[in-house]
């Protein structure tokens, strides 16, 4: 992509219309299934919150006008028949608006002020502007007219049920003009820094920037590349609140945190192009570690929540990372990385195992990232085959990182630990064609038909090769023609739309996929990877799909599935360059 394309076109009812840094976006959905008719200004600070409703008018009657929305990357448009409105971010906290033709009113979502809810309007006489203050989101919103005219402003400093907002219609030109900033108390008046012509450019050169960075590779074989690059790119946001980095929420829909385990496949899709953010992606976790040792279920603007933690995938992504970087940590950084490595594998290996245990359990499956897998139908307190591999993979990581800090007397220590785990993990879940899970309290054993029994491929190389070969052949099973169903469409557990009892997951296809091809399954990786591939070209990136229709379900703009393709289509790339180099050669 050059800087003067315009990126890929979307359709906003699906990806909320936002920008690198910006902690809201523009859309019609309001909450999980609540869409509404008219695009809003909707807040990230202190949860989801819609704030203001944007509706184009007809300039004669000054009712809605009948308008078309486009979007892409730099530019969001309403266009009907009596002209058109425009809207560009001018910066993470400010938008510019352009009219020409058709007016724009701009409203409170909310309709209704209590003395704890709802938006406070007034006009600020100091900035010759009107506000919003949100009880909601904790911030104000400022509409400055920069030209036209304010035909109407209703509901100013009215109290309970009223319309609150703003009318803006065209000059005697026929266009107008106007910005909208998200600020915390106050700020200078607004003064236009560029003509809106120059803002969208300059929005435009940011996002191809981004994409030249995070997919220098992407060709038309890989068609999705530069809206998966715009999903990432569009719902990080700044530091702010208890988000103390830059951060890639999974979704600037209502997906809007930082799950502790999501952040490691963005870091990865990241990591060439863009290292510095993709250091930030797997450190940010690792900022509100607890005293135990353990990280947070999650974490957003105003919420870290420890009710559950995540699987200890760090060790398998923090390897993948310093392959992908394109300069190693310095010695602060590895040192530092390492400690926060050795604090949460250490919660496993003591608050997570059993009083004479060698393995370690969840206490539920949200532990797992898998929440309701039928996995964990029998007993919720439940030592697994997946978690041991995790920790195997995550204490061999910790090895080679305590070998190039010279701690070799700890890399010792941990590989002796590895084999040990890994050791009872096949002597004790493994049953000669499958593993089991094991109730931690009640002793008994189980198999299940969910996907999650097999995710001990990612141990590729290290699995023993009649081990591994058994479980692709059960994960082949799994296989539709969509790809990697979580539950097998033939158990009666399975459900189309069942979250972990049936639908296609990103982070389950790339970490079977990775460890089918480490350990020697090429052909299978190569399949679940096409297929994924091609499910995301056709069906967006959403939170997970349909296994066997292939429609994508739940959060319609997710980040994990969109660097999981991002991820999938460079390895596809370069295998592809490096057979063509092969036959040329």
């Amino acid at each position: 992509m050059t800087a003067a394309s315009s990126g890929p076109a979307f359709s906003v009812l699906d990806i909320p219309f936002s920008t690198h840094g910006s902690w809201f976006g523009i859309s019609p959905v309001l909450a999980e299934k609540t869409r509404a008719e008219d695009l809003h200004l909707v807040s990230h600070q202190n949860g989801m919150h819609a704030v203001l409703r944007l509706v184009p008018l007809d300039p004669v009657t000054g009712e809605r006008a009948e308008a078309r929305v486009k979007a892409t990357p730099s530019l969001l448009s309403w266009t009907g028949d009596g002209g058109r409105v425009d809207l560009a971010y001018e910066s993470p906290d400010t938008v510019r608006l352009r009219g020409t033709g058709l007016g724009l009113s701009i409203s409170a979502a909310a309709q209704v002020l209590t003395p704890f809810s709802g938006t406070y309007f007034f006009h600020d006489p100091a900035a010759d502007a009107h506000v919003f203050t949100s009880y909601e989101t904790g911030r104000r919103y400022r509409i400055t007219v920069l030209s036209g005219a304010l035909a109407d402003a209703s509901g100013a400093q009215t109290l309970g049920g009223s319309d609150r907002g703003v009318t803006i219609t065209a000059a005697a030109d026929g266009a107008w003009e106007a910005a909208v900033e998200e600020l915390d108390t106050a700020r200078p008046p607004y003064v236009s820094s560029a003509r809106f012509d120059e803002v969208v450019t300059t929005a435009r050169r940011s996002f191809a920037a981004f994409v030249d960075t995070v997919a220098p590779w992407r060709s038309p074989d890989t068609p999705a590349a530069e809206l998966a690059a715009y999903v990432v790119w569009s719902a990080t946001v700044r530091p702010a609140g208890l988000v103390t980095r830059p951060a890639v929420l999974m979704s600037k829909h209502w997906m809007d945190k930082v799950w502790s385990w999501d952040h490691c496949f963005n870091a990865l899709a990241l990591a060439p192009g863009s290292p510095e953010l993709a250091r930030d992606q797997f450190a940010l976790p690792f900022d509100h570690q607890d005293a135990s040792g353990a990280l947070p279920d999650s974490v957003t603007h105003s919420e870290v929540l420890y009710n559950f933690v995540k699987p200890p995938i760090h060790g398998w992504a923090l390897g993948h990372l310093r392959r992908r970087l394109p300069e190693p940590l310095d010695g602060a950084e590895l040192t530092e990385t390492y400690r926060r490595l050795e604090r949460w594998t250490d919660f496993w290996l003591t608050a997570r195992r059993a009083p004479g245990a060698t393995l370690p359990h969840y206490q539920h499956g949200n532990d797992s990232g898998w929440d309701n897998a039928t996995t964990f139908d029998p007993e919720r307190v439940v030592v697994s085959a997946d978690l041991a591999a995790f920790l195997v993979l995550q204490l061999r990581e910790l090895a080679h990182v305590a070998t190039e800090l010279g701690q070799f007397d700890d890399a010792r220590r941990w590989t002796r630990t590895a084999d040990a785990t890994q050791a009872a993990m096949l002597d004790q879940l493994w049953t000669g064609d499958r593993f089991v899970a094991r109730g931690v309290h009640s002793g008994d054993t189980w198999s299940s038909s969910s996907l999650l029994d097999l995710v001990p491929i990612a141990l590729g190389e290290h699995l023993p090769q009649d081990v591994a070969a058994a479980l692709a052949d059960r994960i082949d099973t799994h296989l539709t023609d969509y790809g990697l169903a979580t539950e097998l469409p033939a158990s009666p557990h399975y459900r189309d739309d069942g979250y972990w009892r049936g639908p296609i997951w990103a982070p389950a296809t790339v970490l079977i996929e990775d460890g089918l091809r480490r350990a020697g399954h090429q052909r299978l990786a190569d399949e679940i990877s096409a297929r994924f591939r091609a499910l995301c070209e056709t069906s967006g990136f959403a939170e997970n799909f349909d296994a066997l229709t292939g429609t994508g379900l739940r959060d319609r703009a997710y980040t994990w599935t969109a660097s999981s393709y991002l991820l999938l289509a460079e390895a596809h790339e370069l295998r592809r360059a490096e057979t063509a180099e092969a036959v040329g050669g």
